[in-house]
Parts: structure tokens; C-alpha cells; sequence
């Protein structure tokens, strides 16, 4: 899952540059909206397994 949130924030940034320099704001938009996202789900990855590793913890 790691792996396709840096693909989103990776092929967002590129659909960023794109659009920015062939002055495309539609296109620039969409790559923020992209990377955005997969840093946001990112994030929310991580969370999760930092909450697993305290669930697993205190299991033990």
C-alpha cells in the first residue's frame, strides 16, 4: 500500500511540473490534488501501524 501512495504522490507531481510548464492550471491542479492525496493516505498508513505496534504492546 506504501508503495502506491508514493506512485500517487510521484505521478502527481509530475502531472504537476507538466501542467506548469506548458501553463496547463487544469493539469497543475489535478498533480497537487494527486500528490495531496497520497501524502494524506500516507499518513493515515502510518497511523494505523503505529496504533497496531501499541495494540501489540500491550497484548503482550
Amino acid at each position: 500500500m506504501a508503495d502506491e501512495n508514493k506512485f500517487e504522490q510521484a505521478k502527481g507531481n509530475v502531472k504537476e511540473t507538466v501542467g506548469n510548464v506548458t501553463d496547463d492550471k487544469n493539469l497543475e491542479k489535478e498533480g497537487k490534488e494527486d500528490k495531496t492525496s497520497g501524502k494524506a493516505k500516507e499518513a493515515v498508513e502510518n497511523a494505523k501501524e503505529k496504533a497496531n505496534d501499541v495494540i501489540d504492546k500491550f497484548k503482550k
